[in-house]
């Protein structure tokens, strides 16, 4: 008969490895520092209550792929979206908010709208490809969302510095 310590011991060495092997499973994402990867929030411009946020992440590999699993809520119902970014490459803490700036994101290189439900909120994971951008870098970012119909700005972000990693 097995003692109660030795098999407490056993299921612990059990939950272990299969906790390293989901682990080693995942994507490899990039160090904080330098900012590879942004948690990007989105304010109302409008002056409702509508929220957005990005979760801008790059894996640490040598696909070079962001991957914007964005996130919009308390927006109209039943209407579509898009999320636009701008980049500053003077790293002054300023970021550019003139309509030339603005690049829409989607899948790869295909835009794509962020379709809300009957309650405003919206969910898609977007990616663009950073290929044809050297390691190592760095710009100033923001974001924002613009009605898919009349253009017009809904949410905005800050300005964030981001890191193109190898």
């Amino acid at each position: 008969m097995r003692s109660l310590p030795s098999v407490t011991l056993g299921v612990a060495a059990l939950a272990a490895s299969a906790f390293a092997v989901g682990a080693a499973a995942g994507p490899p994402w990039g160090p904080e520092t330098p900012p590879f990867n942004i948690e990007v929030i989105l304010r109302d411009m409008t002056g409702g209550s509508g929220f957005g946020h990005v979760k801008f992440r790059q894996p640490n590999d040598t696909e070079k792929i962001v991957f914007l699993d964005t996130w919009v809520r308390d927006l109209a119902p039943n209407h579509a979206y898009r999320l636009q970014r701008g980049v500053d490459t003077a790293l002054d803490g300023n970021c550019p908010r003139a309509a030339t700036d603005w690049l829409t994101l989607g899948k790869g290189l295909v835009p794509q709208v962020i379709t809300t439900d009957d309650r405003g909120t919206g969910r898609e994971d977007l990616s663009r490809d950073l290929a044809a951008v050297p390691t190592g870098k760095q710009f100033d970012i923001n974001f924002r969302v613009i009605d898919a119909v009349s253009s017009a700005p809904v949410l905005e972000s800050g300005c964030y510095r981001f890191t193109v990693d190898p």
